[in-house]
C-alpha cells in the first residue's frame, strides 16, 4: 500500500502527534479522524473528548456532529455541557485541543464566522462553537487544514479563535498561560510557529511535495525553517486503519449499516 492521497497523508501525519497520554479535545472532521486513528494505531490508552460532554470515548464510526449517538454509545462517562467547559476545559485539564477551521492566517488564529465584511459576508460560516475556548484553554493546540489560498490568508476578515494573536508574546500579554497552537497539519506539509515571532513556519514538506508548490497555495510569503525535513510516508498500517475507519463510516451514514439490514 504505497499509494495515498494528499488527504491520506495529512490525516495521518496528525494523528502521530498524539500519545497515550494525551487528553484530547477532538473536533469534527479532520481533526477527528486523526485522533481515531492515533487511538487504533499507536496511542490505545488515549482520551478523547468531544464538546457534548462525552469523556473517553472509543467511535467505531466518525461522528458526523458532537451530538452523534455514537460518541455518548462509545463513552467512559458523559457530563453535561456546562461541566465539560468550566472543569475539563477551564480547569486545564485537557492537555491537547485538536481543530480546524475555514481560514487561518501566519500567526495560526482561525476564522470559522464569516467570509467577507461581518455585516454583508460573502460566506456565513457555522461559527466557533467551543473553539476559541478550546484555543485559550488546551495545553497545546494542533490545526489540520487543506493549504489553499482561500484557506491560508494574509489577512482573515474576523478572527474567531485566537492561535498567536498579533504574534510575539501577543498570548501572554492577553493573559493566556497555554501555548496556543504548536503545530499546523495541512496536505502539502507541516507548519510551526517561529520560536519568537510565532509566525508559521515549514519544517516538513510531505512526500513528492516542491517548495514552490506549497509557496503557490499559501495567501501570504510562507517561510521554512534552516531544515526542512520530508514527512514520512504512511505505513501500511496508518492507511489500512484509516482507510478502515472511512469505510464504516460511509457505510453507516449512508444507511446501510446493521439496522437497515435487520429491517
Amino acid at each position: 500500500m504505497t499509494d495515498f492521497t494528499a488527504n491520506e497523508m495529512m490525516t495521518i501525519a496528525a494523528a502521530r502527534e498524539l500519545s497515550n497520554d494525551d487528553v484530547c479535545f477532538v473536533g469534527i472532521g479532520a481533526p477527528s479522524a486523526a485522533c481515531n486513528v492515533a487511538r487504533l494505531t499507536h496511542a490505545p490508552d488515549i482520551t478523547l473528548i468531544y464538546e457534548s460532554g462525552t469523556v473517553g470515548t472509543k467511535p467505531d464510526v466518525l461522528p458526523l456532529s458532537i451530538g452523534d449517538g455514537e460518541l455518548c454509545d462509545t463513552a467512559l462517562f458523559t457530563v453535561s455541557v456546562p461541566e465539560m467547559f468550566r472543569y475539563w476545559l477551564q480547569g486545564g485539564r485537557i492537555t491537547t485541543g485538536f481543530l480546524g477551521g475555514a481560514q487561518i492566517d501566519k500567526f495560526a488564529n482561525l476564522n470559522t464566522t464569516v467570509v467577507g465584511p461581518y455585516q454583508r459576508p460573502k460566506v456565513r460560516l457555522p461559527g466557533g462553537g467551543g473553539a476559541p475556548e478550546i484555543a485559550s484553554n488546551c495545553g497545546r493546540i494542533f490545526i489540520t487544514m487543506a493549504l489553499t489560498k482561500r484557506g491560508f490568508v494574509e489577512k482573515l476578515p474576523f478572527v474567531t479563535s485566537m492561535g498567536h494573536g498579533e504574534g510575539g508574546n501577543h498570548r501572554e500579554r492577553l493573559g493566556l498561560k497555554t501555548k496556543g497552537p504548536t503545530r499546523v497539519i495541512t496536505d502539502l506539509c507541516i507548519l510551526e510557529p517561529d520560536p519568537e515571532t510565532k509566525e508559521l513556519t515549514v519544517v516538513s514538506t510531505h512526500p513528492g511535495v516542491s517548495r514552490e508548490h506549497i509557496i503557490e497555495n499559501c495567501g501570504w510569503p510562507i517561510k521554512f525553517a534552516e531544515i526542512v525535513i520530508e514527512t514520512p510516508a504512511p505505513t501500511e498500517t496508518e492507511l489500512s486503519v484509516l482507510r478502515d475507519i472511512n469505510a464504516r463510516t460511509r457505510k453507516a451514514h449512508a444507511g446501510t449499516g446493521t439496522a437497515k439490514e435487520a429491517a
